[in-house]
């Protein structure tokens, strides 16, 4: 698996790649973003790793100019030391497939890398869910609505799959955090809420039946009567 290392301090950048090179990776090393981006219109990696703070262009920058020029498909993962909510949120909506804070264990970062690249491919399975007037394609990571198409974030977007998938179940802030993110974040965040926040605003606001529903003390499920 080629894996671009997009890190301005040299000490943590030498760190992952000397990790990830011992495990069988094949890894690249590169200081600020403008010249990340030359190598990404140059070569094809599986999997993107990049800091926020980065000379000349930051991460979210990069993160939004991969996903609209480069690659949508090309999982990214951020590693940053902004850890607020408002900082995960920002990071997500740029394309980044799932953010670790430092500092962070390096067992946890190789099993992050895993947990990404095997929904990457589960993704690629070609699936249209139907759900009374919702209609998610998940082939071309479309949702119509009443045959309006709606217009999501990837998070949003694999918050509403993963809620379909699992219509008529509860599923908990927890299951959200580990089968949407991949991430461990501090459960005392409200990013979920945001994010079911967001979704309802788009899914459910204009219309009449109400897919989202909050299930007090438990989590969220997406509800739908045949």
């Amino acid at each position: 698996m080629r894996v671009l290392i997009v890190e301005d301090d040299i000490a943590v950048s030498s760190f992952i790649k000397k990790g990830l090179d011992e495990k069988g990776f094949i890894t690249e090393q590169v200081y600020d973003g403008k010249m990340a981006l030359k190598l990404l219109n140059q070569n094809k990696y599986d999997i993107l790793l990049f800091d926020n703070i980065l000379p000349n262009m930051n991460g979210i920058e990069l993160c939004k100019s991969v996903k609209e020029t480069v690659n949508e498909h090309t999982p990214i993962i951020m590693l940053t030391a902004l850890s607020t909510t408002e900082d995960i949120v920002e990071g997500l909506e740029s394309g980044a497939d799932d953010y670790i804070t430092k500092p962070f264990k390096f067992k946890e970062l190789v099993a992050r890398i895993h947990a990404v690249t095997r929904r990457k491919e589960s993704n690629k399975k070609s699936s249209i869910i139907k759900l009374g007037d919702l209609e998610i394609d998940h082939t071309a990571k479309s949702v119509k609505r009443e045959g309006n198409k709606i217009q999501l974030t990837a998070k949003e977007y694999h918050l509403l799959y993963y809620l379909a998938m699992n219509k008529n179940k509860v599923v908990s802030r927890v299951d959200i955090l580990e089968n949407v993110w991949d991430v461990n974040f501090d459960f005392g965040t409200n990013i979920i809420d945001v994010y079911v926040s967001y979704l309802r605003n788009k899914i459910d606001k204009n219309y009449e039946e109400k897919f989202i529903q909050t299930v007090v003390g438990m989590g969220y499920m997406l509800k739908y009567q045949e």
